[in-house]
């Protein structure tokens, strides 16, 4: 195992949070993170509805798993590292639920909502070329006719995004595990997938992500791969971030303290991977088993929390018309 490059992680990813989490408390106004990188006009929508996922079902086990893992590294800021980790960006928000973004936006990186400029320095001391040459975000599961690299010509996936990673995001050398997975979870990214357009942002789903992120970390650890296990925690209390930060102020205090506690014990599990300590399985199942105490109440408080359009519209301060949905 790579106890170096976990090390790094763990250490990454608590620079990162913390100061998220600091900003955070700092104002109870201030925006979720995902509203940096999306104009005004278009917060609600997009911080109220997330299209749908076009993930075709892997028919083998293995290549299941690699695909779990992959979908955990997607979205997670620690990726990418660098200013990309920093503000919170990760492949997911870019590509949400391995779409397009047709709302991202930010200024000296786009040009119009959509589009992003992949060869600047502001994300990039590689690929920085000094032109101002914004591209609409693709979406991945489009069809094969769209795609910048054939999915199926050998390891050529692989290396583009290897290069992403490395190159137009300064990121972190990406384990083979990760790699692997990443690319495994494009690849099963379909048009024939597509079995919903778009559907509202709720906790339930938010919780789902966190608990297959904690099945990659099992698959992970099956691979002998400590990076990619320690990626997968981190995908898991970016999750728990997003949760936190849909339930701002005192009127959630105690929700907010106890999904911090599970966050930290989270943190706790990365050292025990790094240290090899033998007990991992153990604690995540334990982590699992008592996820209820903390879920349950912050499931009861969810039409009261920024995952209701209504409160959102109203933490915004905007009067935009809604027409998604009102309460969970």
């Amino acid at each position: 195992m790579d106890h170096g490059r976990a090390s790094a992680l763990v250490t990454a990813l608590a620079i990162a949070l913390s100061g998220v989490c600091a900003a955070f408390a700092a104002t109870q106004t201030a925006p979720l993170i995902a509203a940096r990188w999306l104009p005004q006009e278009r917060r609600l929508s997009a911080l109220s509805l997330e299209p749908g996922e076009c993930l075709a079902q892997a028919t083998d086990p293995a290549e299941a798993r690699s695909v779990a893992i992959g979908r955990a590294a997607f979205r997670t800021p620690l990726l990418l590292g660098g200013q990309a980790a920093r503000n919170g960006l990760s492949c997911n928000s870019c590509h949400r639920n391995g779409r397009g973004n047709p709302d991202f936006f930010i200024a000296g990186l786009s040009d119009a909502p959509g589009t992003a400029d992949v060869t600047t320095s502001m994300m990039s001391s590689h690929r920085g070329d000094g032109v101002s040459n914004p591209k609409t975000i693709p979406d991945l599961s489009a069809d094969s006719t769209q795609h910048k690299v054939p999915r199926d010509d050998g390891r050529a996936l692989e290396t583009f995004i290897h290069g992403l990673i490395v190159e137009e995001f300064d990121g972190p050398e990406p384990s083979a595990a990760t790699l692997d997975g990443i690319a495994a979870y494009v690849r099963q990214l379909r048009p024939s997938a597509c079995r919903e357009t778009g559907r509202p942002i709720r906790l339930a789903a938010d919780l789902d992500d966190v608990r297959s992120a904690l099945d990659a970390v099992q698959y992970a650890m099956e691979k002998d791969d400590a990076t990619a296990a320690a990626l997968m925690i981190a995908s898991a209390r970016s999750t728990l971030q997003s949760i936190d930060e849909r339930y701002p102020g005192n009127e959630f205090e105690a929700q907010r303290e106890a999904l911090r506690a599970a966050a930290r014990e989270l943190a706790s599990i990365q050292r025990a991977i790094e240290r090899k300590t033998g007990d991992v399985d153990i604690r995540i199942a334990a982590w699992r088993a008592g996820m209820p105490r903390w879920s349950t109440a912050l499931q009861d408080a969810e039409p009261r929390s920024l995952y209701s359009a209504e409160r959102l519209a109203a933490f915004l301060g905007t009067t935009q018309p809604d027409a998604t949905s009102g309460k969970p």
